[in-house]
């Protein structure tokens, strides 16, 4: 079984993936996705979102990490995904599946769908545009507004040359609302000869075992359900969950390596973000988010939370990428 970290736009960005595979069980990261919209970015579009890829493409903790492109044009994308490739990730990822409106409206993610050869013609074009050696990879959804579809994408995504696809278990109108349909995974398995990795509403042992029952998928990628569960992944493996002793520490570490990537402001509110997932399973976020859910301002925080510790010479001490990694 593998188990892959998935991309969260607006939540589970590199230090969050840098906190989560510490703990083991995660065989596989994708970042959040790149926007590719008429331009050839910079090479620091692509640090900024995968600052991984300075360090041989994997988290402090060895896990690799794949960079995911998201764009409707396949000209621009393949020239995205070459100049990124000469940054040597390991695997370019494409999203057919964010359900965001103000990405579809734009003809990005799940709306594309609808056109399966569009989705064809951008994975071609990218695994053209890219060296043999790098895997191109997929994530969809089951459709945009109904599922009739899926296999024609899933299809389409295969013979365009893709190495392995990832399907969230419900459409774009779906939206995140349970259930995930996991029955409608094995028809789509049965279709096609490259892996298919299960995604969607797993948030414990139990759902995790369930999915792979129904969807008749060994490998699994899991989001929020690792958020608030950080040791869903290791336990999956039978190498025992994660108690709170080693939540805790994490938590200040995510704090202040937090602090520079985002303003003052937003600070207060990244982390009670994530303890918002982690109060669903330890009381002791539970009780820590109460007690800062009013507060705005670091200090505030830091001084409530934290109290005098020295979190700064924490986080420099377990900054990670203390032996290289390639």
């Amino acid at each position: 079984m593998r188990i892959y970290l998935a991309p969260m736009e607006g939540l589970l960005d590199h230090v969050l993936r840098d906190m989560l595979t510490r703990l083991g069980g995660v065989d596989l990261c994708v970042t959040e996705f790149v926007r590719v919209s008429g331009t050839l970015l910079p090479n620091k579009v692509f640090y900024r979102i995968a600052p991984e890829l300075l360090h041989g493409s994997r988290t402090p903790s060895g896990v690799p990490v794949r960079v995911q492109l998201l764009g409707s044009d396949p000209v621009c994308m393949a020239e995205n995904a070459a100049k990124l490739a000469a940054l040597a990730p390991l695997g370019i990822d494409l999203n057919f599946g964010c359900p965001a409106k103000t990405v579809n409206r734009h003809r990005g993610g799940a709306v594309l769908l609808d056109e399966p050869e569009t989705v064809h013609a951008i994975v071609a074009a990218v695994r053209g545009a890219v060296p043999a050696h790098i895997p191109v990879t997929a994530k969809m959804r089951l459709g945009y507004t109904d599922r009739a579809k899926k296999l024609d994408c899933a299809l389409a995504i295969e013979a365009a040359g893709a190495a392995e696809l990832v399907v969230h278990a419900r459409t774009k109108t779906d939206g995140y609302r349970p259930p995930a349909y996991w029955e409608e995974l094995p028809a789509i398995r049965d279709a096609i000869h490259i892996p298919l990795i299960a995604n969607g509403e797993i948030w414990n042992l139990v759902d995790l075992q369930r999915c792979q029952q129904v969807s008749g998928c060994n490998d699994i990628m899991l989001g929020r359900g690792m958020v608030a569960a950080p040791g869903l992944a290791r336990a999956a493996k039978g190498q025992g969950d994660a108690g709170w002793a080693e939540i805790e520490p994490l938590l200040e570490l995510f704090w202040y390596k937090v602090a520079p990537e985002v303003l003052p402001k937003h600070r207060a509110g990244r982390l009670k973000q994530w303890l918002a997932y982690l109060r669903k399973i330890y009381p002791e976020a539970d009780a820590l988010f109460q007690r800062c859910r009013t507060f705005t301002e670091p200090d505030e925080v830091q001084q409530l939370v934290f109290g005098s510790m020295d979190g700064a010479a924490a986080a420099r001490h377990h900054s990670g990428y203390s032996q290289p990694v390639g």
